[in-house]
Parts: C-alpha cells; structure tokens; sequence
C-alpha cells in the first residue's frame, strides 16, 4: 500500500474484501501485517503492487528470491497478544536478528557471525574472504 508520504516505504497489507460505493469509487478492507489484528478501508488507489510474504522458513527456502517476495518473522497471536517465536537470537556487534537478505560471515575462532558492513569490509571483500577471524580486525 502506498503511504502517505512518499519519502516512506510502502505498508504491506492483505487484501480482505473490494467493494465499491454507489459512486464506484473501490475500496478495499485490508489487514496489515505490522497489526494483524487491525482492519482498515483504503481506496483501491493506495494499492502499489503485489507481493507475497512467505514464513521465515520458507522465505529461506526459496531459489530465488523475487522483488515481490516478503518474509513476516513473526505471526501475532490475538489470544495470547503475544507473537511466535516470542524472542529470537541475535547477531553481530548490532544484535540484529538474522535476516536472510543480509550477507553474513562467520569468525572461525568464536563462530559468531558479522554483517561485513559492521567489520568495516565492503560485501565484495567479504565475499573475496576464504577464512575471517576477528581478531584479525584488532591487530
């Protein structure tokens, strides 16, 4: 869904229901992922392109990973108000979630892994890497 502001990302939601009012102007009911509990009408306008969000897993199992491809690594759970996984690990000297659209590499010594970015490496040097030790960086 398109946002207000164009400086922004778009929202993703799921399309519910279209309807149209007795102008013909559609509207569409959606429901948005960042509140899956929460509905709303948007004009058909707002609509920006399709994408398919995937589970984590399955995210990760794609071949190929399209531009209209989204993971969702949380599914809330309006009985509880609480979501699955309730907490996940984290990485690097950020302590960001694992996310699979990010390269990794992983210190042979600690077996942690890093975002290169955060190591102060380009992804193309990373990637040029046969080995990658931390303490290598604090030398």
């Amino acid at each position: 869904m398109r946002p207000s502001d164009s400086d922004k990302p778009p929202y993703v939601a799921r399309v519910e229901k279209l309807e149209a009012d007795h102008r013909n102007s559609v509207k569409v009911r959606v429901r948005w992922y960042y509140c899956p509990d929460h509905y709303d009408m948007q004009s058909a306008h707002t609509i920006q392109g399709k994408c398919i969000v995937h589970s984590f897993k399955n995210y990760t199992k794609l071949d190929n990973v399209g531009t209209e491809d989204y993971f969702c690594g949380f599914e809330y759970k309006a009985t509880t108000g609480g979501s699955t996984p309730d907490r996940v690990a984290v990485y690097c000297k950020c302590e960001m979630p694992y996310n699979p659209d990010d390269l990794m590499v992983q210190c042979e010594g600690c077996k942690d892994w890093f975002h290169p970015s955060c190591m102060g490496m380009t992804i193309e040097e990373a990637k040029k890497l046969d080995q990658f030790f931390l303490l290598r960086l604090f030398l």
